[in-house]
C-alpha cells in the first residue's frame, strides 16, 4: 500500500509539473523605456536587499522565539 501511494504521489506531482507551465518570454527588444535589447525589470528588483534584510530578520525572530519555549 505504501509503494501504490509513492507511485501515485509521483504521477501527481509529474503531471502538475507538465501542466503547470511557465509561459514563453516576451518578444525581443527590451521593456517600454529601456535600451533596446535590454530585459525588463521586475518592481520587486527595487527590493530584494530589504527583502533579504525582512527575512533574516524574520528568522533571527523566530528561531529565537522557539528557542526560548523550549526551556
Amino acid at each position: 500500500m505504501k509503494t501504490i501511494n509513492k507511485l501515485v504521489s509521483a504521477l501527481f506531482l509529474f503531471a502538475i509539473v507538465m501542466i503547470n507551465a511557465q509561459p514563453g518570454g516576451g518578444p525581443p527588444g527590451g521593456g517600454g523605456g529601456t535600451t533596446p535589447g535590454a530585459l525588463p525589470s521586475s518592481p520587486i528588483d527595487m527590493y530584494v536587499y530589504a527583502l533579504g534584510i525582512i527575512a533574516v530578520m524574520f528568522i533571527a525572530f523566530f528561531t529565537k522565539k522557539y528557542s526560548s519555549n523550549k526551556i
